[in-house]
């Protein structure tokens, strides 16, 4: 598994554990499909953006690393569909 893909699934699955939700799974397409979206949404501007109360610096930051997380994973499974991110 690559760096920013592991790194992006430990906290969503630290989220889904607070929340007494199964973990995600890369082997399950269900759950990489899940991730994409969750990604998209994380892309959207007004997520991205933080409402304006993100910094252009954090916004760049934070774009490049969900990028690297949607690259790896449609890597990983290239079936895998993004609405937001144009990998």
């Amino acid at each position: 598994m690559s760096k920013h893909l592991e790194q992006y699934l430990e906290q969503k699955n630290k989220w889904q554990k607070f929340f007494n939700y199964r973990p995600l799974s890369l082997d399950n397409q269900q759950d990489r499909q899940a991730l994409a979206r969750g990604i998209d949404g994380a892309l959207s501007p007004e997520n991205l953006h933080q409402d304006g109360e993100a910094s252009l610096a954090d916004v760049r930051r934070e774009y490049k690393r969900l990028m690297a997380v949607a690259k790896e994973l449609k890597a990983l499974d290239p079936t895998i569909e993004f609405m937001e991110a144009d990998v």
